[in-house]
């Protein structure tokens, strides 16, 4: 059989709530259902360190943050190691990075491991962007989704068709400030999106962590998100509930406008690989590189280890292996991706990669010893938006949580001891995650249970501080 090519298309702060394929009740993305309904969509993909930054890191090399060095915004992935597009470009991949990269610039932090680069710095602009590539930098006139999606076509269409290729389509959208295009400025113009059953969430049974977050929706957003310069103010007279409803409706329909750009050119995406006649030889994957708050508890923005951040869409087309249709219920992760695209290429996994590749869970057959527990861990202490690090542990039943306190020494992160805390959700009875069980009596066991396998995966990922 040929060896696969590999199309990996990732957005930026895309929660799979916002998506018709996983069930949305907000908006509708035909094109990436198409994804979804000619392959497997996973349900329980998660992140384990929803920021951008680090989740980049996590996918590139297979390892958890503390590991690979990229554990806050403020690190960058040092390009002398190894990485899955270098193992790939040496097996006779043709390799590819367009668009968002987010892992710094100069130097040792440049693309590493790719035939051709094409990317955004930092976090790039919306309109009219500058994207830089080994020879400088150009800007370029346009809307960054369609230009990223231009330079992706490109690229695919003078490759050598003679050795298969890898590239990863990566999306700025939708990425705050939101800045929708033209042709979807009136998407949702003349409807309401629905608000989530914890819009005004009260932090009530929390830990003092949710309760002092500076990202509430009704609180925290500024003049230049909720665009009063092209949009307009709120109307006068409106009482605080109103207000808050208000914002988010603005917030939501901008945010909505861009993921409906990033369909429309996904679909640009599948309609080329139909037409040149790859699609059969193609795993087509789109994910995004951590969740997103849409409202949900009040809040916009991720870093919490709650599910709407936690949680990463992830669906994936393969014509010659996965069924259409199907789904799957199995717990995967972030730092199982590399391990997945080398598997596909035939190609051994290093040791020191700590992820598994998910190509049995695509097949319909996930392992009898596939895991049923997750580590996770932000580390970027208050930074941004005040949320304290922690660590934690995801069953399919229960959450727990730590909050430690402390910056660790950990670059941009604020130097400010706070008191630790602990968090226990039972998942199964409380789905929203708002009534912290970690200190009823009933749920002693389970606390005594699940802080041993906390610390069991700590080691396991060994993550020593």
């Amino acid at each position: 059989m040929r060896t696969p090519n590999i199309l990996f298309i990732m957005s930026d702060d895309h929660a799979a709530h916002a998506m018709s394929c996983y069930g949305s009740r907000i908006n509708q993305t035909p094109q990436l259902d198409r994804i979804a309904d000619n392959g497997m969509l996973l349900r329980n993909c998660f992140c384990v360190n929803s920021i951008c930054t680090p989740s980049r890191a996590n996918i590139l090399t297979g390892q958890h943050s503390h590991l690979n060095g990229v554990k806050t915004l403020s690190d960058k992935l040092d390009g002398r190691k190894p990485n899955v597009a270098k193992m790939l470009q040496g097996a006779g991949y043709q390799t590819a990075m367009i668009g968002k990269w987010h892992l710094g610039h100069g130097g040792n932090a440049d693309p590493s491991g790719f035939n051709y680069w094409n990317v955004l710095p930092g976090q790039g602009l919306y309109h009219n962007p500058v994207m830089l590539e080994p020879d400088g930098e150009k800007t370029h006139k346009g809307y960054a989704t369609d230009i990223i999606t231009d330079f992706s076509l490109e690229w695919l269409q003078n490759r050598d068709r003679e050795s298969p290729f890898f590239l990863m389509c990566h999306h700025k959208a939708p990425h705050r400030p939101w800045d929708s295009d033209e042709k979807h400025a009136h998407l949702f113009e003349d409807e309401d999106v629905p608000l989530p059953d914890t819009f005004f969430d009260d932090y009530a049974n929390r830990s003092n962590a949710a309760k002092e977050a500076k990202m509430r929706v009704a609180r925290d957003m500024n003049a230049r998100d909720l665009k009063f310069d092209t949009l307009g103010p709120p109307p006068d007279g409106l009482s605080e509930e109103e207000l808050a409803k208000w914002q988010y409706q603005r917030y939501m329909k901008e945010y909505l406008r861009c993921v409906a750009s990033i369909d429309d050119n996904v679909g640009r995406m599948l309609d080329y690989l139909d037409a040149d006649g790859v699609a059969e030889d193609t795993i087509v994957i789109y994910t995004s590189d951590q969740g997103f708050f849409l409202g949900d508890h009040g809040w916009y923005d991720k870093r919490f280890m709650y599910e709407e951040s936690l949680r990463m869409p992830f669906i994936v087309r393969y014509p010659r292996e996965i069924e259409p249709g199907s789904f799957c219920d199995a717990m995967a992760l972030n730092i199982d991706f590399a391990e997945t695209w080398l598997d596909y290429a035939g190609l051994p996994i290093p040791d020191d990669m700590q992820g598994r590749s998910l190509r049995p869970l695509l097949n319909g057959e996930p392992p009898d010893d596939w895991r049923t527990s997750m580590y996770y861990r932000y580390w970027m202490h208050l930074s941004h938006h005040y949320v304290g690090a922690h660590y934690g542990i995801r069953t399919p039943r229960y959450k727990l949580i730590y909050y430690y306190g402390e910056a660790l020494g950990t670059t941009g992160s604020v130097d400010e001891s706070k008191p630790p805390e602990w968090e226990l959700f039972d998942l199964e009875k409380d789905p929203h995650e708002m009534c912290n069980v970690y200190d009823d009596p009933g749920y002693a066991d389970i606390v005594t249970e699940l802080t041993a396998e906390l610390y069991r995966l700590k080691a396991e990922a060994k993550d020593e501080e």
